[in-house]
């Protein structure tokens, strides 16, 4: 169930912070609607991570269409001669 508080309660910040924690944000409502939502750091850097990837796989996609699509052999043989490199 979340956990939503008007954002009056932050005159008492201490005990709004305490419910925090990693999967269970607090959300803070203005004039009884959604406004703000206070995560956790870890949540915050997950989410980070999972943007950053979703735009790489999307920049993936862009071009194997414009580009063309690599055969997973091709990809293979790519990372067998890097990996004679080293």
């Amino acid at each position: 169930m979340p956990n939503i508080k008007p954002i009056s309660d932050l005159r008492n910040y201490s005990e709004v912070l305490r419910d925090v924690s990693v999967g269970a944000p607090v959300f803070l409502t203005k004039n009884g609607r959604g406004r703000y939502a206070i995560i956790d750091m870890q949540d915050y850097e997950k989410t980070r991570a999972t943007l950053k990837l979703m735009g790489e796989l999307a920049k993936g996609k862009k071009s194997g269409e414009e580009k063309g699509w690599l055969s997973s052999s091709d990809v293979r043989a790519h990372f067998r001669a890097k990996a004679n490199e080293e």
